[in-house]
């Protein structure tokens, strides 16, 4: 795939972060094994934050994770120096998303780790969550090629939506598959991670009733947002996703496509239009400018942004972005 200029310069910024981090692990005396580091603590790698947070609260004190993308940066572009792909093989633990990050793939087939945490194969991943199945249903096949484009599926996502963590419930699922495999690793703890998996579980499910009290009076609002990263949230939570751009967030939208969205934003009464971070708003400004209506905030929690404590307080930022910015009964 063609990538800009400024793409490719942030891709390279990317990668010599990461060689330095990388450098650092491979220095340290994990060996791949279940004997982890000098203080016992096992070396996790996590492939972005969700992942990250997931393996911190399941593990615990028993785990050191790292992960392989920096902070603020935005992960579908990681590209990975030498150092970091024999860190890959070097973990005691491994834990990604199949399809969403290309290097990493590459990083896990090259090296064979022994012990490897895929989240697609918990998540129950989809095709278009939190979009009508007969959205596309009247497109003439040129026109349907225009959004293919347009969703960015040259971008190697793979046929599936891979933003599953903003369901909360999905990402609890991923909890347990990780806590299975830490004990397989160190089953002298395997009662530990049992009950890490157990309350991450009890407070996202907390959460997810939080989200469910709060949305229940915008059931069926349509959500606008820059790109669609949030399918499952919105089949989750009764909303109608529509995304400017499609699954990749920096695929530029065609003038058509912009004035279809216009046309849907103007027919549901639309207050509000949701950019993100990592990604430049001026598209999503530039259109709500256009529309008279409103931008707000809506993090996809692909990286955690600067200045954001954790998984939990950034939903919960979301939550107040969306109550206030839907149209709700």
């Amino acid at each position: 795939m063609h990538r800009s200029p400024a793409r490719r310069r942030r891709a390279l910024v990317t990668t010599a972060a990461l060689a330095t981090a990388a450098l650092v692990a491979a220095c340290s005396p994990g060996d791949g094994g279940s004997g982890g580091n000098d203080d016992g603590r096992l070396q996790v790698l996590a492939s972005f934050y969700p992942l990250q947070y997931v393996v911190e609260q399941v593990g615990g004190e028993h785990v050191d994770v790292s992960n392989l993308t920096p902070p603020a940066a935005e992960p579908h572009d990681l590209e990975l120096a030498p150092a970091q792909v024999r860190s890959i093989g070097d973990a005691d633990l491994v834990v990604y998303l199949s399809g969403f990050q290309p290097a990493v793939d590459e990083g896990i087939e090259q090296r064979a780790p022994k012990h490897v945490v895929d989240a697609a194969g918990s998540a129950g991943l989809e095709e278009h969550p939190g979009e009508d199945a007969d959205a596309h249903a009247d497109e003439s096949a040129e026109e349907h090629a225009e959004h293919a484009d347009e969703s960015g599926d040259g971008h190697d996502h793979g046929p599936t939506d891979p933003h599953f963590w903003l369901d909360p419930t999905r990402l609890a699922a991923v909890g347990d598959a990780v806590a299975d495999e830490l004990s397989a690793i160190d089953p002298d703890h395997a009662d530990d991670y049992a009950a890490g998996a157990a309350a991450l579980t009890a407070d996202l499910d907390d959460l997810d009733a939080e989200y469910a009290q709060a949305l229940a009076p915008c059931a069926g609002a349509t959500l606008v947002t820059s790109h669609e990263a949030f399918g499952y949230l919105a089949e989750r939570y009764d909303l109608h996703q529509v995304g400017i751009s499609g699954i990749d967030p920096e695929a530029e939208p065609s003038p058509a496509r912009l004035r279809e969205v216009g046309e849907v934003v103007r027919e549901n009464g639309v207050t509000t239009l949701f950019f993100e971070t990592l990604v430049s708003p001026k598209v999503t400004q530039t259109l709500a400018d256009d529309l008279g209506v409103q931008t707000a905030l809506l993090d996809p929690l692909e990286s955690l942004a600067e200045g954001a404590t954790d998984y939990r307080e950034v939903m919960e930022s979301n939550l107040e972005a969306l109550t206030s910015g839907l149209v709700c009964s």
